[in-house]
């Protein structure tokens, strides 16, 4: 079973910044389209970011634009979401997903990770 792994979540304040990591030790990453999502309680899981395999192409929610930067880095096999300007609506549990699809649907992707939590409070 394929499994990836985010790291970087933690406790800001509003305002700051973190950056997340996903990473896979069994497989490698730049076969795949890699999509960030995140979900709070109560809520359904969304799609916050997406790149395709290359990364020439992205795309973002509409809620996280001009604030969170995706990128790859295929030499260390391990995709990035920066986060900056953060709210207390970001907080959430976020996972990264791998698939075969460039979108932004939980349905295209088949591998997904545990989860990191991110809480914006003050």
């Amino acid at each position: 079973q394929l499994q990836l792994v985010e790291s970087g979540g933690g406790l800001v304040q509003p305002g700051g910044s973190l950056r997340l990591a996903c990473t896979a030790s069994e497989f490698t990453l730049k076969t795949y389209e890699i999509a960030w999502f995140r979900q709070a309680p109560g809520k359904e899981r969304e799609g916050v970011s997406c790149i395709n395999t290359s990364g020439a192409l992205i795309r973002y929610a509409d809620s996280v634009k001009g604030r969170f930067t995706i990128s790859r880095d295929n030499a260390k096999n391990t995709v990035y979401l920066q986060m900056n300007t953060l709210k207390p609506e970001d907080t959430a549990t976020y996972y990264c997903a791998a698939g075969t699809r460039f979108s932004l649907f939980r349905r295209f992707f088949d591998y997904w990770g545990q989860g990191t939590q991110v809480t914006v409070s003050s």
